[in-house]
Formats: structure tokens, sequence, C-alpha cells
């Protein structure tokens, strides 16, 4: 059972995962560090123990404690209670859902071996918008995708932003990091997968094409906001596709074309 303890003030020192969550660039860069995360809500920090993250500890509004009074019982971890007051004070925002777990990170898996077998691949190239990466994580839970793999600059699935985008699904699909990029591109193909871009290029087939005989095991490789994938990446890809459009529009967002693109070749 946690330890039930109240908070009085936002300089307790117990509350150190917890400070400045709002600081993008300190927190992309200690999380990882430190090996933490954290998740916000009750149903994805329920969804983060279902998956098996061992909890370090959870900061929590006084009135959430009933609903999530099973969830104290379960776990060997200090539970802090404090006002709403004080949780904008240590967090530096309004924590509507009133409920806040510093998670324990798992040591990402070989890329291999998620590749091994796998018929669905997605590979993030340089999605910065933590927004976008929660979602698209929600596609590829939805819409039948094996694995993600992200690229050196991606941004954190595991940022606070991401995993309450996703609702948890970041904890449903594995993933992991790749070392190397655009050279992992060959890592893809030799483990057995047709790689395919989805980019605006001359020579872009239309997606529809591609999913009426699509290859039985397949790498879809999405790029940044913006400028999309890089020319070097798409050059490297063994095919190029394009979601058709209408209305004067080229393109949709990074996480809408990957639903799109998910359903069309997926096998839900």
């Amino acid at each position: 059972m946690g330890t039930v303890r109240r908070v009085s003030g936002a300089d307790d020192p117990q509350l150190h995962d917890y400070v400045g969550l709002t600081d993008m660039a300190l927190r992309t860069r200690r999380e990882p560090a430190e090996g933490l995360f954290i998740a916000e809500g009750e149903k994805v920090i329920r969804r983060a123990l279902d998956a098996g993250y061992r909890m370090r500890s959870m900061l929590l509004e006084e009135k959430w404690l009933p609903q999530l009074a099973d969830v104290v019982d379960g776990v060997d971890a200090p539970v802090h209670l404090a006002g709403l007051d004080v949780l904008e004070q240590v967090t530096g925002y309004s924590v509507h859902r009133g409920a806040l777990a510093a998670m324990q990170r798992r040591p990402l898996p070989d890329p291999g071996t998620l590749l091994a077998g796998a018929g669905r691949v997605v590979v993030l190239e340089d999605v910065t918008n933590h927004t976008n990466v929660g979602a698209v994580f929600r596609a590829a839970a939805g819409l039948g995708v094996d694995a993600v793999l992200v690229t050196p600059r991606c941004a954190d699935p595991l940022y606070r932003r991401s995993v309450k985008v996703s609702m948890g699904a970041v904890f449903a699909v594995p993933w992991t990091r790749l070392p190397r990029w655009p050279a992992g591109v060959d890592d893809l193909r030799a483990a057995g997968l047709t790689v395919v871009a989805l980019a605006l290029s001359p020579h872009a087939v239309d997606l529809r094409q591609l999913a009426e005989n699509p290859p039985d095991r397949l790498a879809l490789l999405l790029g940044t906001e913006g400028d999309g994938l890089a020319p070097a990446t798409v050059a490297a890809a063994d095919r190029v596709v394009r979601i058709p459009m209408s209305g004067g529009v080229d393109s949709l967002n990074v996480a809408s074309a990957a639903a799109v693109a998910f359903w069309a070749l997926g096998r839900v």
C-alpha cells in the first residue's frame, strides 16, 4: 500500500519529480536522464500501471483519493496529497485532472527485436511536436500498427503531453528510438520490410494504389511537420505514396495523414 502524506507547501523536496512540468526544454532533458516520465489523469495512470510501469510516486488533489483508492492500495510508492494551489505552484499549470504520477521508465528495446516478425511498422522522422507524436501513437494503437520507431531527433513519446494526447496508447504499442538515421532505412530493409515513404513527390503514387495490394510487411516513413521527410529519406525508400487531396489542399497534418495511411494499409 502506498504511504499517504499531506503536503503543506510547494517547496517540499519530495515533489522533485513534479517541479516545472511546463518547462519543456528542461523536462525533455531531465526526464530520460533520470529515468522517469509523468502520467496525468486517472485513465492514463491506470494504463501505465497495467502496462507494467513502476510508480515512483503520485501527486493528488485530495478529492481524487477515493477514486484512486484501489491504485493507492496496490502500489508501493509515496502518495502526496496537496491542495490545487500547491499543485499549480509545483507544476506550473492548472492541473485540471488533479492526479499525476511519476513513473519509472524501462530500457528501450533493440530495434531488431521490434522488427522481427512485425507486419506494420511506423517510423517518425524528426517529428518534434509532442501533440502530433501522441496522436500518431493513438492512431497506431487503434489501427493495427505493430511497432513505432522514432529517429534520434524525434520528440519523446513519453513526454507528458505525448502521453496525455495518446490517452496512454504509447504504452500499448511497442516502440524504440533508432540509433542512426537515415542509415536506419537499410536496417528496415534488411529485416525484410518494404520501406514506404509518405511524401509529396513527383514520383509518389496514390495511396489507394498501394492499398489494393500492400506488401505483407512494410515500414511507413512519416516526416516532420512542415517540411515532411528529408529528400535523402524519400530517395532511399522502396515506394513513395501520397494521399490524394482536393480543395486546393496539398497535404494533411502528420498525425491526420498517419491515421489515413494506417487505415488504408492496416489489418483492422
